[in-house]
């Protein structure tokens, strides 16, 4: 089969009927009968597909695969068909790096979206940068990630110049969940507790720091195994310490039972994490989350006259999960990178340049549209510049928002 499939190709390249790019390839088949070759463009897509964070990452591969339709069929970019190619990094480093590497090979990936973890994103980064290839995360929203470990003490130094990401940072999150908390709640005294992976101590680390700053105490602080869910012993320490609520950095797997059993000792207190716990699962997971809290990024897109179509073109599509917490930021992280495709190609006389993953990482620092969860574009360091964000409150099993705004962050 091999043989005849390299005599195939011979013949037709003799012929004249196959060009092949060294960056995106030319698809015969692709324009829908209207006569004319398109240059595929692949958009690599890494999330959880399977396992405990499924659902938020089978939300970010159906809002990308919603873009990449979208793209094609406004024909948004002349000449081009883009394609998806998503792939499961079930949430762990390990895989995720095999699955950089796998977009790296493949010289029609101009782009990759994701991933959810910031810890599995660590893994991808350097790999991304030596290739020129552009990353953009619709969910990392660990500091260091464009910042690096200097942005504690204010000397912030951009770490990869092809990672950018439409999410807000930790350090915006945490002082906005103190702000919050403290201002808003009235909430003096907090329990902290970490994951132990690089989102969850971040954010931990950034709300304990806001949170004293601003008067809050924190009456004692634990570290938790997030793939347990016998939390009995930190629960009894935490009902010692008088604590007003708990704040948690990790994500909902973990967060529900910690809540639940946090309520069945007796302690009438919220549970308050970041958008790792904000998805429709945590309240299905916990049955005593009411009153629970959270901050995202963001306002809720039901309430953005700029979601609207996204929405209805997302439920016209008869996905079988919800696009979840990141929907929005995933389609304009996707967008993101078909903007970048548009303005290099059109700065190379209507073609997409032989070098097309430097054109397209030239191109994202001057991409600004109007997108999904409002104007997109990004800061020096890689970091979207729409800083807003939202807190919920878990209101009959499910999450309704309670406060937006941008915080400030000395």
């Amino acid at each position: 089969m091999r043989q005849r499939s390299l005599i195939a190709i011979t013949a037709a390249l003799a012929a004249g009927s196959l060009t092949l790019t060294a960056c995106g390839s030319r698809d015969d088949s692709s324009n829908g009968g209207d006569g004319g070759d398109k240059t595929t463009v692949v958009i690599g897509v890494d999330a959880p597909l399977t396992g405990d964070l499924s659902a938020l990452g089978l939300g970010i591969r159906n809002s990308a695969e919603l873009a990449v339709k979208t793209a094609n069929k406004e024909e948004f970019v002349e000449g081009v068909e883009f394609k998806l190619e998503p792939l499961d990094d079930q949430a762990q480093p390990s895989v995720g790096q095999q699955n950089a590497q796998k977009f790296i090979s493949n010289k029609d990936v101009l782009g990759v979206v994701g991933p959810l973890n910031s810890s599995v994103s660590q893994q991808m980064q350097k790999p991304f940068n030596d290739a020129g290839l552009v990353q953009v995360s619709p969910a990392n929203t660990g500091t260091e990630l464009t910042q690096g470990d200097g942005w504690k003490t204010g000397n912030s130094v951009r770490q990869f110049k092809t990672f950018f990401r439409t999410a807000t940072t930790d350090e915006i999150q945490g002082a906005f969940a103190a702000e919050y908390l403290y201002s808003k709640a009235g909430i003096k005294k907090v329990y902290l507790i970490d994951d132990q992976k690089t989102y969850g101590a971040g954010l931990a680390a950034s709300f304990k720091t806001n949170f004293t700053k601003l008067g809050g105490k924190i009456v004692g602080s634990d570290h938790i195994n997030p793939d347990d869910r016998d939390f009995n012993s930190v629960v009894a320490k935490i009902k010692k310490t008088g604590a007003e609520a708990l704040y948690y950095g990790g994500e909902y797997p973990a967060a529900a039972p910690l809540s639940q059993q946090l309520k069945d000792s007796g302690q009438k207190i919220p549970l308050m994490g970041g958008d790792g716990i904000y998805s429709g699962e945590y309240p299905t997971l916990n049955k005593k989350a009411e009153g629970d809290l959270a901050t995202s990024v963001g306002k809720p897109v039901e309430q953005l006259d700029s979601a609207k179509e996204f929405i209805k073109n997302y439920e016209a599509e008869n996905f079988e999960d919800d696009y979840e917490a990141y929907g929005g930021l995933t389609y304009d992280a996707t967008w993101s990178i078909i903007e970048a495709v548009k303005l290099a190609v059109e700065g190379n006389d209507g073609k997409l340049p032989s070098d097309g993953r430097k054109a397209v990482l030239d191109a994202m620092a001057k991409v600004k549209f109007d997108g999904v969860t409002g104007t997109i574009s990004f800061d020096e360091f890689g970091d979207t510049t729409n800083t807003l964000m939202t807190a919920y409150k878990v209101k009959s099993n499910a999450w309704a928002p309670e406060y937006s705004a941008s915080p400030k962050v000395d």
